[in-house]
């Protein structure tokens, strides 16, 4: 059969360094971190101190209070990226029909504050268990997905992915693939994560993964540095709308880029280390370069998963050389995780949105905090350290891996009617 097109005609962002897709955008060329001390809770006790929250933000703002409380913090921070993204497209102006429109979302953990109040709640009580009658339907991760499609009466496809920090991106390539099949007119996908709390915080410091650079939060966040010592925990929400071509040209929508191929991959390796050749960082990039058609040579950025973490890093830089060879060379290659931190869930979806940026504008935001070369890096590839750069940017190449072995990527091409 002959597939169609997918193009991107809406963008929506609730970042830690801006609260909408033109904020964020603006950030990340300028290099802003948006690690800080957390104010969620008193973090004085834990081995990490600081995170990449999300900042004045006021829920309220956005969603009635009632109606607010009714949803954990994730499933919010869905509901005001995705708002975004939908007026930013239009698409709901035009009279569209509602059953071939859909919402596939991301989150990899959900709604762990809710989980945490709610135990809090039930284990400091004396008497008969009490809990909140919302408890379930604010932890389950499917409900941002759910609340999306309430709220706009969208009745297509609706359901949430999760595989760990991969889930945003298998949410874009499940509705890059419904419309391309033909199935859906469009999608509402993306990704939003919130679990900067202490259940959240503990786990990952329990686990190693976590930058303990107390005296120095903003530049801890350090990709493909030698003195680089684990990622930073971020919170917010990517979202961007999917939607056939035909469709969103029949209509006049203003469209930012294309989509044009995906790759998913398992490392089949370790429960949280990666392959150390980045076997499954490499399958699924020439998955992804096959399902688009194009060659490795075509490919102008590659927006690394970039965690900051001793061994994700060599080895997702070894599984880029091993795809690209001589062409590595001739890329621009960098992390935004570097001012985001790792949004976990929904970082593939803000990473997929700095992609689609960058071929509409012609400019690849930067690697910050590069302050010593790691001699296991090859120092001929440019990661675009501490400053973004200009260049002609027709294809970019998005990586997301997640714990699991869980590799995903996607590419974006510069839109051509």
């Amino acid at each position: 059969m002959q597939l169609k097109r997918v193009v991107v005609t809406g963008l929506g962002a609730l970042t830690p360094i801006g609260n909408s897709k033109d904020e964020y955008w603006k950030n990340l060329l300028a290099g802003v971190s948006g690690a800080a001390a957390i104010t969620h809770f008193d973090a004085s006790l834990f081995k990490t101190q600081f995170a990449c929250e999300v900042k004045n933000f006021n829920v309220e703002d956005f969603l009635d209070r009632k109606e607010a409380r009714k949803m954990d913090a994730f499933t919010q921070y869905a509901m005001v990226a995705s708002e975004e993204a939908l007026k930013d497209s239009g698409i709901l102006d035009s009279n569209p029909n509602r059953d071939r429109i859909g919402v596939v979302w991301g989150s990899g953990i959900g709604g762990l504050n809710t989980f945490q109040e709610e135990a809090k709640n039930y284990f400091g009580s004396d008497g008969p268990p009490r809990l909140n009658p919302f408890f379930i339907p604010k932890m389950i991760a499917d409900m941002a997905a759910g609340q999306i499609s309430i709220k706009h009466e969208l009745r297509g496809p609706n359901y949430v992915t999760v595989s760990a920090c991969a889930s945003a991106t298998n949410a874009l390539i499940d509705s890059f693939n419904l419309i391309r099949l033909g199935k859906s007119d469009a999608i509402v996908t993306g990704g939003s994560e919130a679990c900067v709390n202490e259940m959240g915080m503990g786990g990952f410091n329990a686990l190693r993964a976590l930058s303990t650079r107390n005296d120095s939060p903003q530049s801890a966040s350090r990709p493909f540095d030698l003195d680089r010592d684990g990622f930073v925990l971020g919170e917010g929400s990517g979202a961007l709308i999917l939607e056939e071509y035909e469709h969103a040209v029949k209509r006049g929508a203003n469209i930012y880029a294309e989509v044009i191929g995906s790759g998913m991959s398992a490392d089949a390796y370790h429960m949280t280390a990666p392959h150390p050749e980045g076997l499954g960082a490499m399958n699924t990039m020439l998955s992804a370069l096959d399902d688009a058609n194009i060659t490795p040579a075509d490919v102008d950025y590659v927006n690394v998963h970039g965690t900051s973490t001793p061994l994700g890093d060599v080895a997702e830089v070894k599984a880029i050389q091993s795809v690209f060879g001589e062409k590595a060379y001739d890329l621009n290659i960098s992390s935004t995780k570097s001012m985001t931190g790792h949004l976990l869930g929904a970082a593939g979806a803000i990473e997929a949105i700095a992609c689609v940026m960058a071929v509409k504008e012609d400019i690849v935001p930067p690697t910050i905090n590069h302050f010593t070369d790691d001699p296991n890096l090859d120092p001929k590839l440019n990661f675009t350290f501490n400053k973004a750069e200009k260049r002609t940017v027709n294809i970019a190449l998005s990586n997301t891996f997640g714990f699991g072995g869980h590799n995903t990527s996607v590419i974006v091409k510069k839109y051509k009617p």
